[in-house]
């Protein structure tokens, strides 16, 4: 794993093309980058199938290599135990950083926590009905309908205004508490620290299932913190910081 430049960081990509959809391989492979290179690429399936023909175009323009897996038994996903058992062979070479498992399917929960036991980082990509357990055992979870947007040039969702943003109990909490724990005496806290609190408490966060690109973006709709840019030692680049509107009143 390499601290100093995250992305450069081996990544095998695994997709389950039983639980995925082509339409999200644009966005998918974008967002794979922000994380490392995508130094293995394969898809497990049965082929012979005509539900999987979607894929075939997709799979040479991106160089995904397909992985041939015939369903042996009736009920029986042999496609999952194909993509475990490749994911372990894998993981055993000790040439990857992480790992970025494509399914919605709760089966692969168990290999998550055993990738992230050996050290290593687990993104998990899937629909929005993806079991709590899969998304919980990933350092990080996307949804898959935030890329297939990014796909056709869309905005991810209606951004939710103030007041709905508000409302949630869930998200305003969130916040709240990544920004406490990374805050100082003042109450003002690095938004990328802030950041990775959240993505500790929470793999699934992401602004784009709000309508916003990014973090900073939500907490300043909420109205419910301040925002402040301030001109890092260099004199060019800026860092960006965030305090409780609450802990301004209170002092």
């Amino acid at each position: 794993m390499n601290p100093n430049d995250p992305s450069q960081n081996r990544l095998a990509v695994l997709i389950d093309a039983d639980n995925a959809q082509p339409s999200i391989t644009d966005g998918l492979l974008t967002e794979v980058a922000k994380y490392g290179v995508a130094s293995v690429k394969r898809i497990y399936g049965d082929w012979t199938t005509p539900s999987l023909g979607g894929w075939k175009a997709v799979l040479l323009e991106h160089s995904i290599q397909p992985v041939q897996q015939f369903r042996y038994t009736v009920g029986k996903n042999a496609t999952d135990t194909a993509m475990i058992i490749d994911a372990m062979d894998l993981l055993y070479t000790g040439r990857f950083d992480g790992f970025c498992l494509v399914s919605s399917d709760s089966d692969f929960t168990r290999l998550a926590s055993r990738i992230r036991e050996e050290g290593l980082l687990v993104y998990g990509f899937g629909e929005k009905k993806t079991p709590k357990a899969f998304v919980s055992a990933c350092d990080k979870f996307i949804f898959t309908e935030v890329l297939r947007f990014q796909e056709n040039a869309e905005p991810t969702q209606k951004r939710k205004k103030p007041a709905e943003l508000k409302q949630d109990a869930k998200l305003v909490t969130l916040l709240r508490n990544a920004l406490q724990a990374a805050s100082d005496e003042s109450g003002w806290a690095h938004l990328g620290a802030v950041g990775s609190n959240i993505a500790k408490q929470s793999p699934e966060f992401d602004p784009r299932n709000y309508g916003y690109g990014k973090l900073g973006e939500l907490a300043a709709a909420t109205k419910l913190f301040e925002i402040d840019e301030r001109l890092q030692s260099d004199g060019h680049s800026k860092s960006i910081y965030i305090r409780d509107k609450r802990q301004k009143s209170g002092s």
